[in-house]
């Protein structure tokens, strides 16, 4: 009867998509390491073959103090963790992403992946529930995004610099305040929401869906005021965002670029190029908003977002439609009574609240002359 039971246990975990029990012990080492992540409040595990494990803290890396690993023992410490679902993928595509849960340590997102032929991991840690958007140190004027009736929200940015947080965050909020029905699509999921005011369905591609438009055009079908897209990775779920924006949705999504004028053309430039004369009058209709932003080191540790806001007005819209970007940096100005809000403002913020060291700051302005007239103005 007990092998009966293990083995029904078995069954019902790699259906489920959960490493199984008999994995326990290979999963050890990499519960180890995470440990040590949580402890030291890290985002990241690195895993890389020829080098210690390592972790990121503060945007930091830090070798842990063990030998270098292999690539054998990269494998057997991450391929347990995976999903069952998963691990097919990996062994055919040579890449896999997928999210897991450690009891009494947290949830984590891992990538699984090949270098110079050989395997090599990243481990993000993921926070228990959605940050607040007002503990984000973002401008103001974001929260407004969140009482947008309808069109698109693009959030910027490089890898890294917390554009997942500030949508699962603009969620939240909505989640908290409204009555609305929210579904999210990610890959995986990263941010759990409970069912506040609004009912939140979360798709997590590959699980739920087979890939983003798939998943977007059904989610279309199921009568949401919100619509969250993890991340715009191709024109086809491009092309469905735009077109949900313009019928009376509010979308969010993430695009990984520096600053407003980049994050339009990414859109467009990511269409055949007869195309993106239309894809622009669509982007010119459809966008409500454009924030990016990027993490600077903050005096005594941490890290603390740098944001640029536009928020599309009339003008806005002619430049785009016209391919006129460089005058986007102008429309910030001419709508920051509205709540735009210049990457120079924001810079020139943290420094007058001693916040982030001006050096720091001033490598990271767009326009360093602007930076330092308002750093001046004081």
């Amino acid at each position: 009867m007990a092998e009966t039971r293990d083995l029904n246990r078995l069954i019902h975990e790699l259906n489920a998509g959960l490493p199984p029990e008999s994995a326990a012990e290979e999963v050890t080492r990499l519960t180890t390491w995470l440990e040590t992540l949580v402890e030291r409040k890290g985002s990241d595990l690195l895993l890389v073959a020829g080098a210690p494990a390592s972790i990121r803290v503060d945007g930091r890396v830090h070798f842990l103090r063990e030998e270098p690993l292999s690539a054998e023992e990269i494998e057997e410490a991450v391929l347990p963790a995976l999903p069952a679902r998963v691990r097919p993928v990996y062994s055919q595509d040579r890449i896999a992403d997928a999210s897991f849960r450690i009891p009494q340590l947290g949830r984590f997102r891992i990538n699984l992946h090949r270098e110079r032929g050989r395997a090599a991991a990243t481990v993000r840690a993921l926070p228990a529930e959605p940050p607040r958007l007002a503990s984000l140190n973002l401008p103001a004027s974001v929260e407004s995004l969140t009482r947008l009736p309808r069109g698109l929200v693009l959030v910027g940015g490089p890898t890294g610099s917390g554009k997942t947080t500030t949508l699962a965050a603009l969620v939240d909020e909505i989640n908290r305040r409204d009555a609305r029905h929210i579904v999210t699509i990610e890959d995986p999921i990263e941010y759990e929401h409970g069912h506040r005011k609004s009912i939140v369905e979360q798709v997590e591609i590959g699980a739920d869906a087979h890939d983003f438009p798939t998943a977007l055009r059904a989610a279309m079908r199921q009568a949401p005021d919100v619509l969250e897209v993890g991340e715009m990775r191709d024109p086809e779920t491009m092309r469905i965002a735009l077109a949900a924006a313009e019928t009376g949705h509010l979308v969010f999504s993430t695009v990984h670029t520096t600053d407003v004028a980049s994050t339009v053309s990414r859109m467009a430039d990511s269409f055949p190029l007869e195309r993106q004369p239309t894809i622009r009058q669509e982007m010119s209709m459809a966008l409500a908003a454009v924030l990016t932003q990027t993490l600077l080191p903050r005096k005594g540790g941490g890290r603390v977002p740098a944001s640029e806001l536009l928020l599309i007005s009339y003008g806005a819209r002619q430049h785009i439609r016209k391919n006129a970007l460089q005058h986007l940096h102008q429309e910030i100005a001419l709508t920051r009574k509205a709540g735009s809000i210049a990457l120079e403002e924001s810079l020139a913020r943290l420094v007058k609240e001693d916040l982030v060291e001006i050096e720091e700051a001033r490598g990271r302005a767009a326009h360093p002359e602007e930076f330092e007239n308002l750093v001046r103005a004081g």
